[in-house]
């Protein structure tokens, strides 16, 4: 699903707002984890944590338009690009949460459908994009070996 940069802007900003009550210079003390949840039909994007306290919410209009029944699929790879930009950026460096702590994506009913980005010094998310590719070279890595 193609998302417009205002969307993605909203969307980014309603990112901001929610990780903006776990800023300060203090240490690291708060285990959570950041949920979003869009809601299709009104637009909605509601963004909470572990004991369901709202972070922020606001209104995606692009989405009320959309009328495929993957949208959650749909919109994955555009909240994870926006996730991985802003980490990238550095945005997510001096949050009081514990890592490592998940961005999650969840349905109405608050059940995990998938984990976004993940937050740790020293863990690797894996997905589809690492993965492609890796049969055939171990393939080849085995054949070499035995050959030997």
């Amino acid at each position: 699903m193609k998302v417009s940069q205002q969307s993605q802007s909203i969307i980014e900003s309603a990112i901001r707002t929610a990780i903006a009550k776990y800023l300060c210079a203090c240490e690291q003390t708060i285990v959570t984890d950041i949920h979003l949840q869009p809601d299709q039909p009104s637009g909605q994007l509601t963004i909470y944590d572990d004991d369901d306290q709202e972070l922020a919410n606001v209104l995606v209009e692009e989405w009320t338009r959309y009328e495929d029944d993957d949208f959650l699929e749909g919109i994955q790879p555009t909240l994870r690009s926006i996730l991985r930009r802003m980490k990238e950026a550095g945005n997510f460096d001096k949050i009081t949460i514990l890592k490592p702590y998940s961005f999650t994506l969840v349905d109405e009913d608050k059940e995990t459908v998938a984990e976004l980005l993940l937050i740790d010094d020293d863990t690797l998310l894996v997905n589809k994009e690492l993965l492609q590719g890796l049969d055939k070279e171990l393939d080849e890595f085995l054949k070499e070996l035995l050959e030997k």
